[in-house]
């Protein structure tokens, strides 16, 4: 009878992990390729590489590309697993889109694929952070051979809005660029942190960034022309509007 008990406990304990592992619905499939292309800039969407998230084992591929570039929307991003805060369950809602050149894909993008993975195992946040931080001090994570550029155009962007304060998110339009800078610091480019008019680093370490914003005419021609796209992502989710003093 016992062992009838814990075999019963096992699987429902089993069965709660796999539903807590799938809370994060798929986007309609269209509808995320779009988002993840929206990433780049338009000359490189068409040969680009794609990928789709299965929440229940991770990320993808929906699109084989000959570019060299790399596009998906990350549910969860590396920078809520380094900062000073511990997250403590995953959210539902972020929505991250981004791309890679070649450089990029074999380094950073492969951390989104394996959180993704991990995530898809209900493997806790807390261990992911564990296991990111053994990985990245043993060197399993590689820094890019090489300068490189991350392209993050999309019109919108869900996001913790300060992970190395708290976990506070945010919905916002900052369509930007990012360039590889491996343990590169705001002091060595005379960084003004408090002012994103000017280039500044995030994500200290080996997978740093050099990250600038676009210019307003930029910005409103992206709004324009994702116009549809921003309409659907509004009506599936209601924090995925963007207000309008946020550029849409």
């Amino acid at each position: 009878m016992r062992r009838l008990q814990a075999l019963l406990y096992i699987f429902a304990l089993s069965f709660t992990l796999v539903v807590s592992a799938a809370e994060i619905k798929p986007l309609p499939r269209e509808l995320e390729i779009e988002l993840a292309l929206s990433a780049l800039p338009p000359h490189l969407r068409k040969d680009a590489t794609v990928y789709t998230l299965n929440p229940a084992k991770g990320f993808e591929l929906a699109r084989e590309g000959n570019n060299g570039f790399h596009a998906l929307v990350a549910r969860t991003g590396d920078d809520a697993f380094f900062g000073p805060w511990t997250l403590k369950e995953y959210r539902d809602d972020l929505l991250i889109p981004i791309s890679f050149d070649s450089a990029g894909a074999k380094a950073q993008m492969q951390v989104l694929f394996d959180i993704a993975e991990m995530q898809a195992k209900s493997t806790s946040p807390e261990e992911v952070r564990k296991i990111l931080k053994d990985r990245f001090q043993k060197g399993y994570y590689k820094a890019p051979q090489r300068a490189g550029v991350s392209y993050m155009l999309s019109p919108i962007l869900r996001t913790y809005q300060n992970p190395q304060k708290g976990d506070e998110v945010e919905t916002v339009n900052f369509p930007h660029v990012m360039y590889y800078a491996p343990n590169i610091t705001n002091k060595d480019i005379g960084s003004d942190a408090q002012n994103m008019m000017y280039p500044m680093v995030i994500g200290a370490g080996p997978h740093a960034y050099i990250i600038q914003g676009l210019g307003s005419n930029e910005k409103a021609a992206i709004n324009q022309e994702y116009a549809t796209m921003l309409e659907k992502l509004c009506k599936i989710k209601g924090v995925w509007c963007l207000s309008k003093d946020k550029g849409q």
